[in-house]
């Protein structure tokens, strides 16, 4: 009794059995379809998150979070500048590499990225170590001319570890016999698998005393990877890193060496929202025919409401609090199903691969073979928001309709 007219009227005609059943069966299916669609945006769009969260940390942990170079990709006088960076606060660990693209030959031959690391310092700043099959990087030894390869490109060479590859060098030598490629005999020590097809199939590590003998690079190096407390202000670090390191080196973060690949997964995650909201747009019209049908079933109350003096504004608020508790309804249940599904889904594709009996990511074809899923609040508050307002939106055609209604009109068949 004390709640203003429109809203005790819009509730009366929400909860009262209707004489038109069919109303009432159109009313639960507009909210059904507004909570299947948040529940699905949550769901797909956390799933999404997880799966862009496990490709960043991959990646990251085979190309750290900035590297520092000199002109040319080549680095003098590194010990002072890793010494330097050390000092910085956000960088939580630094160490040196010799980088160079070049071929390598096993049985097969393949071309291949090899990289010259420090075994002592590259954990600061890598995971590889951690990737590698039996060993770590302590079989990596200057002078003893060991190599670890990635799982890719050790099928590609046809070797495995204990067997001998041969690493050829850009460069280019003259002997009395002619002009000779320079090349070093490597024994594979070690495999290494990280779950990212672009350096499993391309990625070979070596001691980086190795790598300046062989591409004779004196004692500098190709640059150094840092490490640093957050990986989302790396921008922010390198750039400051670049004016305390002065003009003649210059620090690449990762969201430069892999803008292209997390702008796509970005693009993807904006069109999959725009698809996965359509569902939400087609049960809120939905709420458009339901009110529509409320309208012309109420003309006579409507009309008597009117002839009491009941004003346009206020018949239009009793069909818009009707709509809009459609839609609160529909998006609390699917913000609520959405937040369940989204934090036990993998328990779920468990659940229903034992069901069915069959594996949906196979591990033997996908990196990824789990279901990861990272839900957040501003994608839960962003998909209840867009539900509520489509809702609303589509009161108001309704609404309106039931204002103009004519009590004379409405009335002259009665």
């Amino acid at each position: 009794m004390y709640q203003p007219l429109s809203v005790f009227v819009g509730l009366r005609y929400l909860r009262a059995k209707r004489r038109n059943h069919f109303i009432s069966f159109i009313s639960l299916i507009s909210m059904g379809g507004i909570a299947l669609g948040v529940m699905t945006l949550i769901t797909v769009l956390s799933v999404m998150n997880g799966f862009e969260r496990e490709l960043r940390e991959r990646i990251l942990g085979m190309i750290s979070h900035a590297t520092i170079e000199g002109y040319e990709r080549r680095l003098d006088g590194w010990e002072q500048v890793l010494a330097d960076v050390r000092d910085h606060e956000p960088v939580v660990g630094a160490a040196p590499y010799v980088e160079q693209e070049t071929l390598i030959k096993g049985r097969g031959t393949a071309g291949a990225q090899v990289r010259g690391i420090d075994p002592s310092l590259e954990p600061e700043v890598s995971e590889i170590e951690a990737l590698v099959r039996d060993v770590g990087f302590e079989v990596l030894e200057p002078g003893e001319w060991r190599v670890i390869l990635g799982s890719g490109l050790a099928a590609r060479l046809g070797v495995r570890e204990g067997d001998s590859v041969t690493i050829f060098a850009p460069e280019i030598r003259a002997t009395p016999a002619g002009v000779v490629p320079q090349v070093r005999r490597f024994e594979v020590s070690g495999i290494f698998e990280a779950g990212v097809h672009q350096y499993d199939t391309a990625l070979a590590v070596i001691h980086y005393r190795d790598a300046q003998r062989l591409f004779r690079t004196g004692e500098a190096v190709s640059g150094i990877r840092l490490k640093f407390d957050d990986m989302m202000r790396a921008r922010v670090i390198a750039r400051d890193l670049t004016d305390k390191l002065g003009g003649s080196r210059y620090v690449r973060d990762w969201t430069q060496q892999h803008a292209n690949f997390f702008r796509a997964v970005r693009t993807e995650k904006t069109v999959m929202f725009i698809i996965l909201s359509l569902i939400v747009a087609v049960a809120a019209f939905n709420i458009i025919s339901t009110l529509v049908m409320v309208v012309t079933d109420k003309q006579s109350d409507i009309a008597i409401l009117k002839t009491m003096g009941l004003g346009p504004k206020r018949i239009m608020g009793i069909f818009m609090v009707q709509g809009s508790l459609i839609g609160v309804i529909g998006t609390l249940l699917g913000i609520v199903a959405g937040v369940a599904l989204a934090l036990n889904v993998e328990q779920v594709v468990a659940a229903l691969e034992r069901f069915l009996s069959t594996d949906f990511l196979s591990a033997e074809v996908y990196y990824i073979s789990d279901l990861p899923s990272e839900l957040r609040l501003s994608d839960v508050v962003r998909f209840g928001s867009l539900a509520l307002g489509l809702s609303l939106l589509s009161t108001i055609y309704p609404a309106w309709r039931a204002a103009r209604t004519e009590p004379v009109e409405a009335l002259r068949h009665e």
